[in-house]
């Protein structure tokens, strides 16, 4: 196996030190991870794509990171209940979808008819950014579904939602142009 020598300034000296400890005694291999999670995020940067964070599970639930881009979002309510869609298209050309579903809505507006509750004193306070807003997910619950095909999508999503999906699919993450 060739070796390869590496010059490390004084002041990141401490850095290599933690590194060859973390991975267990070898600097070696402390670089190739490091190094092989680079040049996969700078090419599928390079690709249009971005590293996307989601958080799935309940409350604050654990996170999960993918090389992706965003093809559209969707919000709606239903009773009292909000939901988020979001679609990716992985790097692999695989088709994912994260929703952020809250069991519950509350607004501590102090009313019952939401018009009145809308134009509440308390609204306005929170409106012009001089009380904080109360609106937000209790105990929420997020999910992460991996499909291959755009078609898949259908019946797990808003049918509008999936009409604008499956149209925007078909595109390429990046179109150069030669302009």
């Amino acid at each position: 196996m060739p070796n390869k020598t590496i010059y490390v300034s004084d002041e990141d000296l401490p850095l290599f030190q933690r590194a060859q400890e973390l991975a267990g005694g070898k600097l070696s291999t402390a670089i190739s991870v490091a190094l092989r999670r680079y040049v996969e995020m700078e090419e599928g940067r390079q690709e249009g794509y971005d590293e996307i964070i989601v958080k799935v599970g309940q409350g604050t639930g654990r996170k999960q990171r993918f090389s992706g881009v965003l093809l559209g979002e969707w919000g709606r309510t239903q009773g009292s209940r909000m939901e988020m869609f979001k679609v990716y298209r992985s790097r692999q050309g695989n088709y994912v979808l994260h929703v952020d579903r809250s069991p519950d809505w509350t607004d501590d507006t102090g009313t019952d008819n939401w018009i009145e509750g809308l134009f509440s004193r308390g609204a306005w306070r929170s409106y012009l950014g001089l009380a904080d807003s109360n609106w937000g997910f209790v105990q929420g619950e997020a999910t992460l579904e991996v499909v291959a095909t755009v078609e898949e999508l259908r019946g797990k999503v808003p049918d509008e939602f999936y009409d604008l999906i499956a149209g925007l699919g078909r595109q390429p993450a990046v179109e150069d142009l030669d302009i």
